[in-house]
């Protein structure tokens, strides 16, 4: 019985069936239209085949207009592979909202159940084998293939039909009768590719949640016995109960993490933190945590809204010669071994309230488990996230991160005393807690709250230990003193200055795109510069650096985001159609943008509240150029405050910075490219970042492959001083000033370095680095922009993590900010209010709690045209410099996933 159940529920997942006689009922539910028609909401989806070039083509696969009718409704399409020849799968685009749309499954398969406009899907999805090609769900973000790895249809092996599933769960946004084009975009390519995409699917069909149960483990493992396959990405499936999934790969013993997350975020594709193959022998593992509380019946593994799934889809490469497009494992061959589990696969991941993407119910749950399930997300946000939090915290202070690494070294003695403490004092507190809900709950509120504070001094202890036991750097520094009598008093700071990561900032997965640019506008908002659907590579430019890719047209969707600092919300909008590839932003006193558009070779200035067009334009469209009339890929721009003038760092092509009237008229350069390993002040290679000092007249330059900053005088543009750290490395990509305060962030290192990517926090007079810090959720990857404020907040843009992280410091500080562009704010009173508020947001940070959340994967999903590029670090895309391999330097080119070793083995 247990393998035939096995069976019902894999057809569960691929709704496939075989051929044979259908019911009359069966007949009736087919909709035999031959052709496509679409309704007012899915205009622009009758070409479903758009040319791309000589080679590449995209491929639009809608649903023709549906309505469902009721909950939990499966409908399914087909559409031919509009060529015989074999062709590759290389990216695709959600079109789809949670809204509306519970999930979807694309399928590849040589014939279809129906080839009709669509179908219910229980009459089966193909007629022969389907395999999973690309699943969707909660407002994932699109997923782009490393380069060369590519899912393999049409030609003698590929599939020849594929077949959308698109399971409407909750009809309620029906009610209004419109018509649905959910859907997904492909893009192909007829160039052949070395490594052939696929996916593992792990799934539980046996699982039984009894109710009221407040921890429930569903384990799946399976003997792997193929040729060596390399895992990129993972997602995980769950429905409302689900609180973690996380996959191994077992071999001798040991476990090796594969992806862990919460199935309650945006499902999408998330890239592997490291590389993992998989070779034959190994043990495929994972494990779903559920919880049965606030439910009165049993829950199953079933395919409506109110029942469960345990599915982890593991997308993975192999080369081609001995690729397999699609494997399932629905078994537990070794449950003895999961008492070795790793402990976080036992632990939630935490989840804010308001990022919680329910899923849709059907009527009949609802009015059944209508008090539980309402009571429910509270209950996750007071008691899950808490344990998360603690774990966090442990696994990232103790032995992961680079400034624990630093104690160990320099104090070893010190310390173990410090880390034991810590240890301890963490184990205390993670073991005082269950997922459960305890009825002691509110008597302990109070011990609670003490322990969040001891450990938030510890970690102020370790951070404070580090910074004294670091060892000195080499620094350089060629200072000049201001003059007498010129009033440029400069606040000192100590080294009792520490940032560390909001943990409650939501927005690190949702950003639709390559996040170049980051500001502060004089309200104190975060502004947002990002590439949408664009990305920057090895084709974008020529060697003339002429933009190759006009084809794609502008960006079709707003590049500009304003966002709330104090709830996250996104206030306003701007950008689209505007811009090719995005680079620098600053927003000026009167909170006009400045951006640089690197394909355009041109600077521009917005009013944020006009929508005619530019107030100013400087350089020709597609013109690159070295003349005081032509840019040649600017990177930045920064206006001073107190005359208006403009400043150009003139960028990837030209080694320069470019200085305009405040009406856009040339006025001066200066700068030349550098030669040899020791630059000269005044010579550049690549003027990434600029930082303006207002009261003391200078302008700063993060001279990004020098690894160094320089600063110059506004007037006389004579050089002022270097900062440069053995720590930097060989990279800094970005600066920010906030009155007394330089912050920077540094890029990857080089093969055979050891500088790590982080955040700097520097006194601007002395040079020397206060705080070193890093993000712990996800990591830097390429940090391509940094803007901080007065009360210490810090933002940092990641273009290829497509990720902006939020950093917030526990100092006093009580002098003016200067913003990126020079912007002055109000000067901040109630200082020891401001003291207690950061207090505060620490506290709240090792809680679970925070403020209302940046839910910009809602926001994004309501624009047309939303689409991100991008599969984080592991695409191909946002090469914001390519550089002549003969020298030894980097690419900015992102990480594609590893080629396979030539050995199989690994650690």
């Amino acid at each position: 019985m247990a393998g035939v159940r096995s069976l019902l529920l894999l057809l569960l997942v691929l709704q496939s069936s075989c051929v044979g006689v259908r019911s009359p009922l069966a007949v009736l539910k087919r909709f035999k239209e031959t052709t496509r028609t679409f309704s007012d909401e899915c205009l622009g989806t009758t070409r479903p085949v758009i040319p791309i070039d000589s080679s590449d083509f995209a491929l639009d696969i809608r649903m023709p207009g549906v309505t469902p009718k009721q909950s939990d409704t499966y409908f399914c399409m087909s559409m031919r592979l509009p060529t015989d020849e074999e062709a590759f799968v290389i990216d695709f685009k959600p079109r789809a909202s949670m809204d509306t749309v519970h999930h979807m499954l694309l399928f590849g398969c040589n014939m279809p159940s129906s080839t009709g406009s669509y179908w219910y899907c229980d009459e089966g999805t193909c007629i022969d084998k389907a395999n999973i090609l690309y699943a969707w769900a909660r407002n994932a973000p699109p997923t782009r293939l490393p380069e060369g790895v590519g899912f393999r249809v049409g030609g003698e092996t590929g599939s020849k039909y594929f077949v959308l599933q698109v399971h409407y769960g909750d009809i309620s946004a029906f009610r209004d009768n419109h018509k649905d084009c959910s859907g997904v975009s492909l893009h192909l390519t007829r160039l052949p590719q070395p490594l052939i995409a696929g996916m593992y699917l792990m799934m539980s069909v046996d699982t039984v949640i009894p109710a009221g149960e407040k921890v429930v483990n569903s384990d799946i493992s399976c003997h792997y016995k193929k040729y060596p396959m390399h895992v990129f990405a993972y997602r995980v499936h769950t429905h409302h109960l689900g609180k973690v999934v996380s996959g191994y790969r077992v071999r001798n013993e040991q476990w090796t993490l594969i992806g862990r997350q919460s199935p309650q975020l945006p499902q999408a594709f998330y890239p592997v933190e490291h590389p993992v193959d998989v070779s034959f022998g190994d043990i495929l593992a994972a494990r779903c945590v559920f919880t049965g509380e606030g439910r009165t019946e049993a829950t199953h593994i079933g395919g409506t809204s109110s029942d469960e799934m345990c599915n982890l889809y593991i997308m993975y490469y192999m080369e081609a010669k001995h690729a397999v497009s699609f494997m399932t494992c629905t078994q537990n061959v070794a449950p003895d071994m999961f008492r070795t589990i790793p402990p976080e696969a036992n632990i939630p991941i935490p989840v804010k309230s308001d990022m919680v993407m329910m899923h849709g119910h059907h009527k009949e749950t609802e009015s059944k488990d209508k008090t539980s399930l309402l009571q429910q997300p509270k209950r996750e946000e007071a008691d899950v996230l808490e344990q998360g939090d603690f774990y966090s915290l442990l696994s990232k202070l103790l032995g992961e991160r680079e400034d624990v690494v630093h104690v160990h070294k320099y104090n070893p003695t010190e310390k173990a005393e410090s880390e034991s403490d810590l240890v301890a004092e963490i184990a205390n507190v993670v073991q005082k807690k269950d997922l459960g809900r305890s009825d002691t709950r509110d008597s302990a509120e109070h011990e609670e709250r003490d322990n969040a504070i001891l450990v938030r001094d510890r970690i102020h202890k370790f951070h404070r230990l580090e910074s004294t036991l670091r060892p000195a750097e080499n620094r350089v520094f060629s200072l000049q003193q201001p003059l007498p009598g010129e009033g440029t008093w400069e606040p000192e700071h100590t080294g009792d200055f520490h940032v560390e990561e909001a943990l409650d900032w939501p927005g690190v997965y949702l950003l639709p795109g390559q996040v170049s640019g980051v500001a502060l506008d004089p309200k104190n908002n975060l502004v947002i510069f990002h590439r949408g659907d664009h990305i920057w590579d090895g084709n974008s430019f020529d060697s003339k650096f002429v933009y190759q890719q006009r084809g794609l047209g502008p960006i079709e969707e707003d590049t500009i985001l304003v966002i709330d600092p104090n709830n996250a919300t996104v206030l306003q909008s701007s950008g689209k159609n505007l811009f090719y590839l995005p680079h620098g932003l600053s927003v000026d006193k009167d909170g006009n943008y400045w951006v640089t558009d690197v394909a355009l070779h041109q600077v521009f200035k917005l009013d944020p509240n006009r929508k005619e067009g530019p107030l100013l334009v400087l350089g020709r469209s597609m013109q690159p150029g070295s003349d005081q009339n032509h840019f040649c890929q600017p990177t930045d721009v920064a206006v001073d405050p107190g005359t208006g003038t403009i400043f150009v760092s003139d960028g990837y092509c030209n080694s320069r910075i470019m200085q305009f009237s405040p009406s856009g008229n040339f006025i001066t350069q200066w700068g030349e490219e550098s030669s040899g390993r020791n630059p000269k002040p005044g010579q550049f290679s690549i003027p990434h970042s600029l930082a303006l000092v207002p009261h003391l007249n200078q302008l700063c330059v993060a001279d990004r492959e020098n690894g160094r900053i320089q600063c110059f005088k506004t007037d006389t543009k004579e050089f002022v001083q270097e900062i440069k750290h053995a720590s930097f490395g060989r990279n800094v990509f970005a600066i920010s000033y906030v009155s007394g305060l330089l912050f920077a962030v540094n890029g990857k290192p080089y093969f055979g370095d050891q500088e790590p990517v982080q955040g700097f926090v520097m006194n601007f007079s002395s040079g020397e680095i206060i705080d070193i810090f890093k993000p712990v959720r996800k990591h830097f990857d390429m940090p391509h922009d940094i803007t901080a404020s007065a009360d210490g907040t810090v933002y940092i843009g990641d273009a290829h993590t497509n990720t902006v992280w939020k950093f917030t410091s526990a100092e006093k500080m009580e002098h003016r900010s200067v913003k990126k562009a020079g912007i002055e704010a109000q000067e901040i009173k109630d200082s020891e209010h401001k003291l207690e508020a950061s207090s505060g947001r620490v506290l709240g940070k090792l809680r679970g709690k925070g403020s209302g959340g940046l839910n910009l994967g809602n926001f994004f999903a309501s624009r047309k045209g939303y689409s991100r590029k991008g599969f984080d670090r592991l695409s191909t895309e946002g090469s914001d410099h390519e550089k002549d391999e003969e020298d030894g330097s980097e690419s900015e080119e992102e990480y594609s996933a590893p080629l396979p070793a030539p050995s199989t083995s690994s650690s």
